[in-house]
């Protein structure tokens, strides 16, 4: 599948590591069904609090193998297989009630930043460079991938970037909230975040994207708020919560409660 799976933190972190170095980590089918695949298997394990994605080889990912595109949606009439294999890891992906880190270096083009874009946070060395391409290739990006897009970076940015398929540098991208954040020690760096990641609340954190997911997909975010505050009387974080306050210490919250 040319995905490869780490555990770390006693398990409760999961790093995905896309491995095809020789492509650049460019995403194939394959790999596509392999995303989508965890991300079902980790939304039922709920001792996995954090994931993380990279690219093996120096390179995030070069994009969707454009190849086994190309010959994807000409052996199908509308390339509803490829788009719907394609959409239905963004959204695995995207939904997981946990928080997600993707942790770029290299190239981060096309598929890539569609990947990007599907995690939570987004972590780079300054030498990273990113490109969203399809106006070279004449096809349509993923609505969805577009739709995160624009809310990361605002209807003006990302109009420049798809309409021109220009390449920008990592400072750049962060100036334009593409990128979270910039370290050029990138194993440093997403350490420190998973560690931060895992001393909050998991409860607080599921139900935090659950509402932005709302918010982008404009469902009724009132109702979706009352929803998660009624459930946050019914775990355990809160008490927990409350009383690392009172007692005047960092709280201890583990394991993700059953809240899917």
């Amino acid at each position: 599948m040319s995905v490869e799976i780490e555990s770390s933190h006693e398990g409760r972190v999961e790093t995905w590591w896309l491995n095809r170095p020789e492509a650049r980590n460019a995403v194939s089918l394959d790999m596509w069904r392999a995303v989508a695949d965890n991300a079902d298997r980790v939304r039922a394990d709920r001792k996995i609090r954090v994931v993380v994605v990279r690219g093996r080889g120096g390179h995030f990912s070069a994009g969707a193998d454009i190849a086994q595109l190309g010959r994807s949606l000409a052996s199908d009439a509308e390339g509803g297989h490829y788009r719907a294999t394609n959409a239905r890891a963004e959204r695995a992906l995207s939904s997981l009630p946990l928080p997600t880190v993707a942790a770029i270096e290299g190239f981060c083009i096309g598929g890539g930043v569609q990947l990007a874009l599907s995690c939570d946070l987004r972590v780079a060395t300054s030498s990273s460079r990113f490109a969203i391409t399809p106006a070279k290739l004449g096809i349509a990006y993923p609505a969805a991938a577009l739709q995160r897009l624009v809310a990361a970076v605002g209807p003006s940015h990302a109009s420049e970037l798809l309409l021109t398929a220009d390449m920008i540098d990592a400072p750049r991208a962060h100036a334009i909230g593409l990128v979270n954040r910039l370290h050029d020690d990138l194993d440093s760096a997403v350490d420190e975040l998973v560690t931060t990641l895992l001393s909050r609340s998991a409860f607080t954190q599921a139900a935090t994207k659950s509402i932005i997911d709302a918010l982008l997909n404009e469902v009724d975010i009132a109702e979706r708020g009352r929803e998660w505050e009624r459930r946050s009387l019914e775990v355990a974080d809160f008490a927990e919560g409350a009383q690392a306050f009172a007692e005047k210490r960092d709280p201890s919250f583990r394991e993700r409660p059953p809240i899917d």
